[in-house]
């Protein structure tokens, strides 16, 4: 059975990277693209990982992450955090919040996918 990740972006160039690498890899990739219903599409979706923008519409990766360490179904779950600021403050933040890995864009496929990965063990 194949593991499912859940992609929070906004991004159509990054959506379709992503979700092209991982499916090459054999992922059951599912894309969200907003802040406002991100918890609920994690929810409802039940994913295995979910990798999250920093800058998304209504709500900011940083939100929702903290949202989701505060529920006890989603406070373990392995989370991947994109941004294209990869400043100190902006990981140290991503670290204060719980994310699993923290990456900045641009990257490589080779990247995504170890980390993707990496954080469900395999």
């Amino acid at each position: 059975m194949s593991k499912r990740v859940l992609l929070i972006e906004d991004e159509p160039n990054i959506i379709e990277a992503i979700s092209f690498i991982l499916s090459r890899a054999g992922w059951d990739v599912v894309t969200h693209s907003n802040g406002h219903d991100a918890i609920e599409a994690v929810q409802n979706r039940q994913p295995d990982v979910v990798i999250l923008d920093v800058m998304l519409p209504g709500r900011s990766g940083y939100e929702i992450l903290t949202d989701l360490r505060a529920q006890d179904e989603t406070a373990s779950l392995p989370v991947l955090m994109l941004t294209a600021r990869g400043q100190t403050k902006d990981r140290e933040m991503a670290e204060r919040v719980g994310a699993s890995l923290f990456m900045t864009k641009p990257f490589s496929n080779g990247e995504v996918l170890d980390a993707v990965n990496q954080l469900v063990g395999a």
